[in-house]
């Protein structure tokens, strides 16, 4: 039985601080001109005149320095940028295997809770009787951001795992047309992306404030661990974690990806980096070369995108196989009534209040 629920847990869960970037764009030939130049008249192995070598002109060479290129295209007198190297280290070691690991780390931890703790109870039954959840509106907005979401993080999980997984199944020139026509769909889908999550945030924002109850319900474990639930309205605790993630990891990810479709257009993270120094003492560097820019953007791009996929999962096992009834707010938007009276008990009050409130103004007669 251990196993049995652990299976369908492990499969259902697959089938599906403050992280935000301080945004900053600028015109990167202002970046530029603040890198290192070089000495006019410089030449890499000697110095201006060419009588011996110049450790100093080697050393700004190493560390990006700007030169001056008779071209048109400026950036080409970037001779060397060492941080490649970096980053090549970071995106095919580190990067692959700690988000392998918080991927299947989560399946895992779901699938044992799943095994223990089984699916949470309607703890009355059903009764039969419904109440309005979510608006057709806001179905098709979450459904919207979910489904964007989905296809966003399966073409952008074949960058960092395909070519190790799903190259050797289907062969190297297929894999190149498949990840070739991922690129675009991910790049255009992200647009879908954003739009939806203008939209669920101006809907349900003012109900993800925190306010007092939310102590209560962290106090009492959310009645996950244990029979009856803490009160909460339409957005619990837990969910307003949810809702909060995914609004300003989704403007992260958002910032970053613009940045990378727009390459060398802006300075978000020396921008960003400048705000820290000035703020919290750090010494982050705030002079960039424009691939380094790039080079940030692709790296905590990733990183967000891994960190979102992870919560994402956890609360798709929480609204599907994890908990009796909650599915329903999402699909039909009907749920039932003793449902949300364990889970949204003031929400219910505030909504019957409401609905009391209008029936009785129906009843109203004019005076004559």
């Amino acid at each position: 039985m251990f196993l049995a629920r652990s299976i369908q847990a492990f499969f259902l869960a697959l089938s599906f601080l403050f992280l935000i970037t301080v945004s900053g764009t600028g015109n990167h030939a202002n970046a530029q001109s603040n890198s290192p130049e070089l000495p006019a008249g410089a030449v890499p192995g000697g110095t201006t005149d060419g009588n011996s070598s110049d450790s100093e002109l080697w050393r700004m060479i190493r560390q990006g320095g700007q030169g001056t290129v008779a071209g048109v295209n400026e950036k080409s007198g970037l001779m060397i940028q060492s941080q490649g190297e970096e980053w090549r280290q970071i995106r095919n070691g580190p990067l692959p295997a700690y988000s392998a690991m918080a991927i299947l780390g989560i399946l895992l931890l779901l699938s044992l809770f799943y095994a223990v703790r089984g699916r949470v109870k309607i703890e009355h039954g059903k009764s039969d009787k419904t109440i309005t959840r979510f608006s057709l509106v806001e179905r098709a907005s979450h459904w919207l951001l979910a489904s964007s979401f989905i296809i966003l993080a399966l073409t952008g999980l074949n960058l960092i795992f395909g070519k190790d997984l799903l190259m050797p199944v289907i062969g190297a020139s297929a894999f190149a047309n498949l990840t070739i026509f991922g690129k675009y769909v991910h790049n255009y889908v992200g647009f879908a992306f954003m739009a939806a999550l203008f939209m669920v945030a101006v809907l349900w924002i003012k109900h993800n404030f925190p306010n007092r109850h939310d102590l209560i319900w962290f106090a009492k474990g959310g009645g996950i661990l244990s029979m009856g639930h803490p009160p909460a309205k339409k957005f619990n605790a837990g969910q307003k974690i949810i809702f909060w993630v995914v609004i300003l990891c989704g403007i992260s990810i958002s910032m970053s990806g613009w940045a990378l479709l727009n390459p060398f257009s802006t300075t978000m993270f020396a921008d960003t980096f400048a705000i820290s120094n000035s703020i919290f003492g750090t010494d982050f560097p705030t002079v960039l070369a424009p691939i380094q820019e790039q080079q940030y953007q692709s790296l905590w791009h990733a990183i967000m995108a891994v960190f979102m996929i992870v919560v994402i999962i956890a609360h798709i096992y929480i609204g599907s196989v994890g908990m009796e009834g909650a599915l329903d707010a999402m699909t039909s938007g009907e749920v039932d009534e003793n449902w949300a009276m364990e889970h949204h008990s003031l929400w219910v009050e505030e909504v019957k209040s409401e609905s009391k409130n209008l029936t009785d103004a129906g009843r109203a007669q004019p005076a004559e």
